[in-house]
């Protein structure tokens, strides 16, 4: 969760979304993406659809297994998932990981520093250990994973980038509207501020929608101008 998370206003733009509504759904060329919160907590589980192949990647199956594969389902008209992607480790973002691997066989991947815990607590095998601007294939699509260390040892931002609108980035507990996510200690903010600042907001452009763990989706041309405040705010 974000450090001293402010509250965000509800604009369309934002993807408003809360534990028992609809999924918010962007079309983008070739690909879907829908939003669904879920779980005590108000997790975000997102769905990512290639539309060109029907292919479909799940990240952070937070809770709620009937609400997702619902998702699942929405998205393809069966129970097609491909992958599931896992952003980091903590427990509020892989309650429902079991019973969604179980169901639809998918996958699953893991940033490689937090694959151990995640295969532990979850009792799953995981079939790929993420390293820094490794690759997941979705259909024709492509997802990049950059490493964001911090949060948690091995957590993971998945890029998702669609020519003619703007990057798409799955940032899980490590980005939010209002600052980076919750450190326990002074080493791990400066870690994780000094990778979201150099892998995100150095390499991406002021449109890039950041679409965290929690919350409302916000861009990194919102929270830009305000980097230098979080770094004095300090964990």
């Amino acid at each position: 969760m974000l450090n001293s998370m402010s509250q965000a206003d509800m604009t369309p733009d934002r993807a408003h979304v809360v534990v028992g509504g609809p999924a918010h759904v962007r079309e983008l060329p070739g690909a879907v993406v829908r939003k669904l919160a879920v779980g005590p907590m108000d997790n975000n589980a997102y769905l990512v659809t290639c539309t060109t192949t029907g292919a479909q990647t799940l990240v952070d199956p937070a809770a709620d297994s009937d609400a997702l594969l619902a998702l699942v389902r929405e998205g393809s008209g069966s129970a097609r998932l491909d992958a599931i992607l896992v952003t980091h480790r903590h427990r509020d973002h892989v309650g429902a990981l079991w019973d969604m691997h179980a169901v639809t066989g998918a996958p699953v991947a893991v940033g490689d520093a937090d694959a151990d815990d995640v295969a532990h607590r979850c009792d799953v095998v995981v079939a790929r250990r993420l390293r820094h601007l490794d690759t997941v294939r979705v259909g024709a699509l492509t997802l990049e994973a950059v490493e964001l260390r911090g949060h948690t040892p091995g957590s993971m931002t998945f890029v998702l980038a669609v020519p003619g609108v703007a990057v798409q980035l799955f940032t899980g507990d490590s980005l939010f509207p209002g600052g980076v996510g919750k450190t326990s200690s002074p080493d791990d903010f400066r870690s994780l501020l000094g990778d979201v600042r150099t892998r995100l907001f150095d390499r991406f452009p002021d449109e890039t929608v950041v679409r965290p763990g929690h919350g409302d989706d916000t861009t990194l041309g919102r929270e830009r101008p305000h980097l230098a405040e979080w770094e004095a705010r300090g964990w």
